[in-house]
C-alpha cells in the first residue's frame, strides 16, 4: 500500500512540475573561501574521497594576459596550480591542485568567458576558455551556423569541455567528441626568467601538439583560447523507439551506422530498449522543437528531495519493489513526454520532433534561473539534499561490446529486479565515439556506455545490489578492456589505463615538454593518468576507492563480505550474504 500511495503522489508532483513554469536557484559557485582558506567543491557534493578540496588563493583573470600572469605568478613562485570554470561537473578530483592547500593557487575562468569570435567564411568559432557551451551554441546559431558536435549536458565551459574528452553521439563525419572538431587553441604553458615565467603557445591545427592538446585534462597548460570548426545551419530530427531488448547485442552496429546522432537506452530490468532514430534534415523542414532531457530539466525541490527519500528508505529496507516501482514509473513518465523533447518549445505533442541543431543537441535548463525564484534546482544540487549518486562511463572498442551486453543479460536474468536500481535513472545510456587523433582520445571507432546508480550519505554504508554494479563495472573495465572516460567514474576504473592508450608515451613526453616541474599536476591528476591502486584499507571497495581483497574493503560488519562475480568470476565485488561462508 505504501509503494501505491506513495506512486500516486510521486506522478502527481511530476506531473504538476511539467505543467507550470518552474524555475530553478542559481547553480552554486563551486569555489568559496573564508579568511583563512579556500574551497573547491564538486557540483555532486562530493568528491570520490570525500575529502575537501583547499586552496591557498583563488584568481579571476577577465583577460588571457591575466591568465598568463597568474600562471607566471605560480610557476615564479613554486605554486601547484590548477583552472576550474564556473560549473565544476568533473567528477574526478581534476581540479584540485594539492592536498596541502598552503602551496597552491586555483585558478577560475568564471569571469574569462565574454569572447566569441565567428568566422563565417571559414566556418569556425574562437572562444575564450571560460565560455559556456550554451553561449556558444546561441551565438553559432545567430550566424546561421552549427557546431556539430557537443556533449548531452551543456553545463560546461568551451576549454573544460575538450579537455576531458566530452563527447555526443555520432560515427559519422569527425565524429562525436567535441575535441575531434577543433582546429586550434592556446595555450598558457610554465616559461623561464626571460619569457616572464609563463608564455601563450598557438597551436595550430597542423601543430603535432594539437593531438595532446586537445584532450589535456589539464596537465599540459592552462587552455585560453579554442576554435572549433562548424557547418552551415541544420535542423535535427528525433524519434524515440520504445521496444524490447533482445537483439541489441545485434542491432547497435547497424543503428551507428544508419543515424547521425543516434544513441540507445537500455534498461535491462525491463527488457526494454530505447533507440534513438536522430539525424540531420533541411533548414525548410518544418518543427520548432527543443530537446529539454528530462534529467537535466528544473525539479521542484519537494519531488528531488521525495526521491531521494524514497531511495533511502528501498536501500534500508532492501526493498527491490520499491526500487523495481520507481524505474517502473520513471520509464512510463519519459515515454510519455519523449524524454524531454518538445514540439514546439513547451510541450511534447508526438514524433517526430524537429528542431534547429542548436536546440536539439544538448540540455541543461536547470541551469538557468531568475535569482528570484528557490522552489527548483538541478535534481542533484547538493545544498537541497537531492539526487546522490555515481556515474560509470565505459568506452569499449566497437566488436567487443556484443559480448559485454550478452554477459551483462547473463547477469540480468538471474535476477532481473537487481537491475531497477540503475533503471531508476537512466538505465545504461549507449553512445557511438568515432576513432580520434587525440593521444588520449579512442584510437578506434568506440561504443560508450553510461550508467548512474545511488550513492550513500554516508561512505561507510554499503549499497542495495551493490555487488551487481560492481560485477558489471569489472566486467566493462577489466574483462572487456573498456577505457574510462577522464571526467567521470570512480577511481577504480582508471586502474592501468595507461596500457589502454597507443599514444600514452607520446602524450607524456608532451607533458615533460610543456611542464617539465609538474606544476600543474597532483596526486589526484596523478591518481586517474596513471591508474594508481589505492591502499586497500576498510571500506575501501564500498566507494569504488579499491577492487576488494578481504572481507574488511567491504563491510562484514553490515552483511557485506568479498566475494567473486556470479557470470564474471575473476570480478570481487562486495555482496550482502547472511555470512563470509555464503554466496
Amino acid at each position: 500500500m505504501y509503494y501505491f500511495r506513495w506512486l500516486l503522489g510521486f506522478l502527481h508532483l511530476l506531473i504538476w512540475g511539467s505543467i507550470i513554469l518552474v524555475h530553478a536557484i542559481p547553480a552554486p559557485d563551486p569555489v568559496q573561501c573564508n579568511r583563512t582558506i579556500c574551497t573547491l567543491s564538486s557540483s555532486y557534493g562530493a568528491w570520490g574521497d570525500r575529502k575537501d578540496c583547499s586552496v591557498k588563493s583563488v584568481v579571476y583573470p577577465t583577460t588571457e594576459e591575466e591568465l598568463r600572469s597568474a600562471v607566471a605568478h605560480a610557476n615564479k613562485n613554486k605554486l601547484k596550480v590548477k583552472v576550474v570554470s564556473k560549473f565544476s561537473h568533473t567528477i574526478p578530483k581534476l581540479a584540485c591542485p594539492s592536498s596541502l592547500g598552503h602551496d597552491s593557487l586555483l585558478i577560475s575562468t568564471a569571469k574569462y568567458d565574454s569572447g566569441i569570435e565567428i568566422d563565417s567564411v571559414n566556418l569556425a568559432v574562437t572562444a575564450d576558455a571560460g565560455v559556456a557551451l550554451r553561449d556558444v551554441i546561441d551565438k553559432v546559431e545567430e550566424a546561421g551556423l552549427s557546431l556539430v558536435a557537443a556533449p548531452y549536458w551543456e553545463g560546461v565551459s568551451v576549454a573544460g569541455m575538450i579537455s576531458t574528452g566530452a563527447h555526443g553521439s555520432s560515427w559519422w563525419g569527425k565524429g562525436g567528441a567535441v575535441h575531434d572538431h577543433v582546429i586550434g587553441l592556446s595555450m598558457i604553458v610554465p616559461g623561464n626568467e626571460s619569457e616572464g615565467y609563463a608564455k601563450v603557445k598557438q597551436i595550430g591545427a597542423q601543430d603535432q601538439l594539437l593531438n595532446a592538446a586537445k584532450v589535456s585534462l589539464g596537465i599540459l597548460g592552462v587552455i585560453s583560447k579554442v576554435k572549433l570548426s562548424l557547418e552551415r545551419g541544420f535542423k535535427r530530427s528525433i524519434t524515440y523507439n520504445f521496444t524490447s531488448d533482445s537483439s541489441i547485442e545485434n542491432n547497435y552496429m547497424e543503428h551507428g551506422k544508419k543515424y547521425e546522432f543516434g544513441d540507445i537506452t537500455w534498461y535491462p530490468s525491463k527488457h526494454t530498449a530505447v533507440y534513438r532514430y536522430d539525424s540531420r534534415v533541411p533548414m525548410d523542414t518544418p518543427g520548432d522543437g527543443i530537446n529539454d532531457f528530462l534529467g537535466f530539466q528544473s525539479n521542484e525541490i519537494l519531488i528531488s528531495k521525495s526521491v531521494r527519500a524514497s531511495e533511502k528508505l528501498f536501500e534500508s529496507t532492501k526493498s527491490v519493489n520499491g526500487e523495481c516501482t520507481l524505474a517502473d514509473t520513471t520509464l512510463w513518465y519519459k515515454k510519455q513526454i519523449g524524454n524531454g523533447l518538445k514540439n514546439n518549445g513547451q510541450i511534447f505533442t508526438g514524433y517526430p520532433v524537429v528542431g534547429r541543431q542548436g536546440k536539439m543537441q544538448t540540455s541543461g535548463s536547470c541551469l538557468y534561473s531568475p535569482k528570484t525564484r528557490i522552489d527548483a534546482s538541478c535534481a542533484w544540487d547538493p545544498r537541497i539534499k537531492g539526487l546522490f549518486f555515481y556515474e560509470s562511463t565505459a568506452m569499449f572498442t566497437a566488436t567487443k561490446f556484443g559480448d559485454f551486453i550478452k554477459d551483462v543479460k547473463k547477469l540480468r536474468d538471474l535476477k532481473p529486479e537487481n537491475f531497477c536500481g540503475i533503471d531508476h535513472y537512466n538505465g545504461f545510456l549507449i553512445r557511438y565515439i568515432k576513432a580520434s587523433k587525440a593521444y588520449l582520445g579512442q584510437s578506434e571507432d568506440s561504443i560508450v556506455v553510461d550508467f548512474n546508480y545511488y550513492r550513500a550519505d554516508e561512505a561507510s554504508t554499503p549499497r542495495l545490489n551493490q555487488d551487481v554494479m560492481e560485477e558489471v563495472e569489472q566486467m566493462a573495465f577489466f574483462k572487456y578492456g573498456a577505457r574510462p572516460h577522464w571526467a567521470k567514474n570512480r577511481n577504480l576504473a582508471f586502474l592501468k589505463v595507461q596500457s589502454k592508450y597507443l599514444n600514452f608515451n607520446m602524450f607524456i613526453a608532451v607533458k615533460k615538454q610543456l611542464d617539465p616541474e609538474n606544476m600543474l599536476s597532483s596526486e589526484w591528476s596523478d591518481e586517474i593518468l596513471f591508474g594508481k591502486e589505492g591502499v586497500g584499507s576498510d571500506g575501501c571497495a564500498l566507494e569504488g576507492l579499491c577492487i576488494c581483497s578481504e572481507d574488511r574493503h567491504c563491510s562484514p560488519s553490515k552483511g557485506y563480505f568479498c566475494k567473486p562475480g556470479l557470470v564474471y568470476s575473476e570480478a570481487r565485488v562486495c555482496r550482502y550474504s547472511p555470512s563470509s561462508s555464503n554466496l
